[in-house]
């Protein structure tokens, strides 16, 4: 499982993996292995110091939705919670490895858990 588990996730990266600030970058979700991104995806604020990560999250079926964590290198570890519009609230934890499409906008590759398994979504740099 855990072999399968890093297969999944190495495949899922794309572009160069860099190690840059996040503070006052925004994303959009352009996939992800548990929803379908609807014509209004979900849109990620992102704020940092001195490797601390926080931001928000509303869009899609997400009402609201915050999170916090610590980038090291290309990677940022966080903690989620949201609440969708059916009124469920949701939480976890997802691994984040941040790298540059060929355009040169920054991607989020996101790995986390579900009842299910492992699940990834990635989302693009709003410029």
């Amino acid at each position: 499982m855990i072999r399968e588990h890093i297969e999944i996730v190495e495949s899922a990266i794309e572009g160069e993996r860099v190690a840059v600030p996040l503070d006052g970058t925004v994303f959009e979700m352009l996939s992800s292995s548990t929803s379908a991104v609807a014509a209004e995806p979900t849109r990620f604020s992102y704020f940092e110091n001195d490797g601390v990560v926080w931001g928000d999250y509303a869009g899609d079926t997400v009402v609201e939705g915050r999170f916090a964590g610590v980038r090291e290198g290309d990677t940022v570890r966080l903690s989620y919670n949201h609440r969708s519009a059916s009124g469920a609230l949701t939480h976890g934890n997802a691994v984040t490895v941040v790298s540059r499409t060929a355009d040169g906008a920054l991607r989020l590759t996101e790995f986390y858990a579900s009842a299910a398994g492992p699940e990834a979504s990635a989302c693009v740099e709003v410029r």
